[in-house]
Order: C-alpha cells, then structure tokens, then sequence
C-alpha cells in the first residue's frame, strides 16, 4: 500500500475512534480484530509483530512515547561490498542499496 493511503486510513482509525467510544474501546482491547471488521479485509502483520493500541486523549495528561532504539533496530544490518560503495557514492548511481538483514 501507498504511504498515502496508510495515512488516510490510519487517520480514518482515529476519527472513528474519536467518534465512537465503543470503537476506540474495542480498538483498544481487539486492535487486528477491531481493525480487519474496519477495514473489511484481513490484516497480515509481519512475523513476530503485534499492535498495541493507546487512548492518549486525555488532554490532561502529557504522554511520551519512547520509540524503538535505532541502533537496536539495525545492529544485525549487514551491507555487501557493492551496497558500501552505492553509499559512499563509489558506484551504482542512481541506485537505491538493498538492506540485508541476518
């Protein structure tokens, strides 16, 4: 899907749950159930993800969110000799390096 279209819906999701608290509840307790009944279609997450759903409209309330460690995130990144000199714009221009993840 097209990262427009992912914004669309994800911001459908959260109207909807702005306007329906028992959608928002739901959500909440039953995200992929709640979501593949919203988007009449199932949803397929990839291998060992989940969806965790948070109401942080309580406006008195400041949330944070801690997002994933970047340098957890790619430590078992691992780039072929030809994926390095497409980075350091030794070759292959024009070319987008794929990401090997062991």
């Amino acid at each position: 899907m097209e990262l427009i279209n992912d914004q669309k819906i994800l911001e459908s999701i959260v109207i909807k749950a702005w306007e329906d608290p028992v959608f928002k509840n739901n959500l909440i307790a039953s995200p992929i159930q709640t979501l593949e009944s919203f988007l009449g279609k199932p949803v397929h997450l990839p291998e060992g993800k989940t969806i965790t759903v948070t109401d942080q409209s309580n406006t008195s309330v400041i949330f944070i969110n801690i997002p994933a460690n970047p340098n957890v995130i790619f430590e078992d990144v691992e780039l072929s000799e030809e994926q390095l000199d497409i980075i350091s714009g030794g070759g292959g221009e024009g070319q987008t390096p794929p990401i090997i993840v062991k």
